[in-house]
């Protein structure tokens, strides 16, 4: 070989090894790099929870008769307790005569073994035209009712009535009002 030949394939073999250099330190950095264990930093683990689910669907019937129909946004079932904690809670309640009252709140608990269930924070509870608003509402599956033993306001167009406590039969369609009743109503008021 010509010293000429020798000095053009030179420079190329030195780049080309420096390269092949940088390419073996790189991929031994990085997997260096990528072998370490990743580390979480604020964790916070529910050491409450048995079970967590993103979405909650739920039917009860009794003898063969929808009682009432269940969703939640999430529900958080509690160890070592029958409870599921609900949030953004909708429910459909079935009348005998197979009317429905629709029931929302912001937060809500289920008994798992006896499905009786107390919802608060934003309680509204929908029957045809009439509007009911409380801050925390019980429901008793065995009774098939619904109750509230804190100030509720009942609202239908124009009218409204205001209470200290709630008790409806929904087997029976009957609403009781207690304590300090008192309302204002319009002119076509009608409590059918």
């Amino acid at each position: 070989m010509t010293k000429s030949l020798k000095q053009k394939l030179t420079a190329p073999l030195i780049g080309l090894l420096t390269v092949m250099i940088i390419i073996i330190i790189g991929f031994f950095y990085f997997n260096k790099f990528l072998a370490k264990p990743i580390q979480f930093h604020d964790v916070k683990i529910d050491t409450k929870a048995a079970l967590k689910l993103n979405v909650l669907k739920q039917i009860s019937k009794k003898n063969g008769i929808k009682e009432w129909e269940l969703e939640a946004a999430s529900a958080t079932l509690l160890k070592d307790e029958d409870k599921a904690v609900l949030i953004d809670v909708s429910v459909i309640f079935f009348t005998k005569d197979d009317k429905k009252v629709h029931l929302t709140s912001q937060k809500g608990v289920m008994n798992t073994k006896t499905h009786d269930m107390i919802f608060s924070d934003n309680v509204i509870v929908t029957y045809e035209t009439f509007v009911l608003r409380t801050d925390k509402l019980h429901y008793n599956k065995k009774e098939h009712i619904i109750y509230s033993n804190t100030h509720v306001t009942l609202e239908k167009e124009d009218s409204v009535i205001e209470a200290d406590s709630m008790t409806t039969k929904l087997s029976e369609n009957i609403t009781i009002l207690k304590g300090h009743v008192r309302g204002n109503f319009s002119e076509n008021f009608d409590i059918q």
